[in-house]
Formats: structure tokens, C-alpha cells, sequence
């Protein structure tokens, strides 16, 4: 009888152990959120870099270099730079129209739009904005392209003509188009809020004010799941949105100094880019759970970048500091969970 006990309790004991062992072993086999993959050299970009653009059918990525003046071309084939465009004053917002072979290039610095030959890279028409003219975004479906300066500006894609204005608060940070609807939601961090613009309207249909953090600067939406996703840098922390009602659904600690945030939808993750030096990456339980997954560290300043689906890449860009060159890190996005 003794000895039937021992045994049972050794397999008992031995079971535990193996499974264990298999639960290391699937740990040890699940890839990192993010992997890099390579660093790309900016060899004369001096001050910070702002917002990226993606031409995915040519290979290319526009870097507006704020504090270079420029704009940067990387050829994504040969990993270099292939061309550095001047003539701006201080670049902000960038977007790529590649059905049309345009690209426009927001200024802070004199509140111009430029819209360029994203072949050519020649200026093919300059409109005047408001004053700190920045984030850019590209309605593809209506050919219609958005620039956040005193309000947002709304230009026709196809003529080059600024056709309208929506008044808001203040300067407008992030903002992000619904694909199946209306709207756009706007980060406003003078008024501490997130306003929802009707764009078949032209105007403010709702006011979502901020209460568990402020400073909110970039911001992300999953559509499919109705939450909206905003970086806030006092005190650090990301911010969950029910996207029909405004509600909060979740407040979690991020690093410093947050300037772009992603969602990867097929893996359900939030790629959160911090200029303390770290991405933050949140794997989503459902709607409305999120854990850190990973910090992956980058750099001091490293604050902006790119995710870009059609390439399993996330691009960041890292300014010049010290003995450290201007550069963009390009991390693969391996297959995860969701993927599968």
C-alpha cells in the first residue's frame, strides 16, 4: 500500500514537472514582439526628427527631419539614404498620396503645406495653412487630405486646392480617421480633451474631456473593437476609449515623453514609442484588458516612427545625440498569437 502511494505521488510529482517544463519550452520557443532587424544610417540629419511616411510599392520612406530642415528619402531595398530634399522649415507632418504620386510635407515653421512629385521629389504646389501646421493624414476612399494646424485643414488631393477649414479648440496633435465612417478623432491637449469631428459635417460633434492623464499627444484607433488609444505625458500613462462613447475603459503606466503609438490589429498589440529611450508593447487580453508584454529599449529621443502592416515593420527614428548618428531602427514584427 505504501508503495502504491509513493508511486502515485511520484507520477503525480513527475506530471507537474513536465509541465512545467512544457510551459518553459513554449516560452522559450514564442519570438519577441519585436526583433531588430537593422539600422539605417541618417549621415547628416542633425536635430529632431518628426513624423515617417511609407511608399510600400516603391520601397521608400519619408523621414521629416524637423531640426535638418529636410526631408529624408531611405531606400528600404538598399537600406540608405537615396535622397535629402530641402527647403522646409521645420517639417512636421508627412503623408504619401502613392495613387497619385504625391507627398505632402507640413511645416511648423511658416505653417506651409507642400505638396510634392513623390517621384521626382520636385515642389508642385505650396499652400499657406495656419500657424504650426504638423500631423498630416491621407483619406485614400475620398482622396482628401487632413493637416492639423489652427484647426484642421482639409485639402482635395487630386486638384491641390484647399478646400475647407474645421475650427477646434486649439492646435491639434494626433488624429485618426475612421475607415468605415465619418469620423476623426482628435487629441486637443491645450483643452484636455478629445474632440470628435463629423468630417461629412465639417465640424465638432462631440467633446470627450481627459481626467486621468493630460498631455496627450499621439493616439491610435482599432476600429473593429471601438477603442481608441491615447499616449499622455502627464504623467505618463496610455488611455483607453470606448470609441462610441468616449468612456475609459483602462489607464496603464507607459515610459516618458510619448510622441507616436500604433495598433497592431492581426496581433493585438500597441506599439507605444517613447522618447525615454523604450517601445512599450501591449499585448490585448480583449476590448478592454491590455499587459505589458515587453520594453524594448531604443534611445534617448527616439520618440516618433512608423508601423507599417503590409512590411511586419515598425520603423524608429533616433536623433543625433553625442557620439550617436541620426539613424532609423527598423524592427520585424514576427508572427504572434493572433496570427497564427
Amino acid at each position: 500500500m505504501l508503495d502504491v502511494t509513493w508511486r502515485s505521488q511520484w507520477l503525480v510529482s513527475a506530471t507537474g514537472l513536465l509541465f512545467v517544463a512544457a510551459l518553459l519550452t513554449a516560452a522559450a520557443e514564442e519570438p519577441p514582439p519585436l526583433r531588430l532587424a537593422q539600422t539605417i544610417a541618417l549621415p547628416h540629419v542633425e536635430g529632431r526628427i518628426d513624423h515617417l511616411a511609407v511608399d510600400v510599392a516603391r520601397q521608400r520612406l519619408f523621414v521629416a527631419a524637423l531640426g535638418n530642415n529636410t526631408v529624408e528619402v531611405v531606400d528600404l531595398a538598399s537600406g540608405a539614404v537615396a535622397k535629402s530634399v530641402g527647403g522646409f522649415r521645420e517639417p512636421q507632418g508627412i503623408a504619401c498620396a502613392p495613387e497619385l504620386d504625391k507627398l505632402f510635407v507640413a511645416s511648423g515653421g511658416d505653417g506651409l503645406c507642400k505638396i510634392l512629385d513623390s517621384q521626382s521629389l520636385q515642389v508642385i504646389k505650396t499652400i499657406q495653412l495656419g500657424d504650426d501646421a504638423d500631423n498630416v493624414r491621407y483619406d485614400d476612399k475620398a482622396r482628401r487630405v487632413y493637416v492639423g494646424d489652427t484647426g484642421l485643414a482639409i485639402l482635395d488631393a487630386a486638384s491641390d486646392k484647399h478646400v475647407a477649414d474645421i475650427k477646434l479648440a486649439a492646435h491639434p496633435e494626433s488624429f485618426q480617421l475612421e475607415r468605415n465612417g465619418p469620423r476623426i478623432f482628435v487629441n486637443v491637449p491645450k483643452a484636455g480633451c478629445v474632440a470628435v469631428v463629423d468630417r461629412e459635417k465639417r465640424a465638432v460633434v462631440a467633446t470627450w474631456p481627459l481626467r486621468d492623464a493630460a498631455a496627450n499627444f499621439p493616439m491610435a484607433l482599432d476600429e473593429a473593437n471601438h477603442r481608441l488609444f491615447i499616449g499622455c505625458r502627464k504623467p505618463p500613462k496610455l488611455l483607453v476609449l470606448d470609441a462610441e462613447s468616449g468612456k475609459s475603459v483602462a489607464a496603464l503606466p507607459i515610459d516618458g515623453d510619448t510622441d507616436d503609438l500604433f495598433c497592431d490589429a492581426a496581433r493585438r498589440r500597441l506599439y507605444v514609442i517613447c522618447g525615454a529611450g523604450f517601445i512599450d508593447v501591449f499585448q490585448q487580453t480583449d476590448a478592454d484588458h491590455y499587459t505589458l508584454a515587453e520594453k524594448i529599449p531604443t534611445a534617448t529621443g527616439a520618440r516618433t516612427g512608423l508601423f507599417v502592416p503590409a512590411l511586419n515593420r515598425l520603423y524608429v527614428a533616433v536623433p543625433h545625440r553625442g557620439e550617436r548618428q541620426a539613424a532609423i531602427l527598423v524592427y520585424e514584427v514576427p508572427p504572434g498569437p493572433a496570427s497564427r
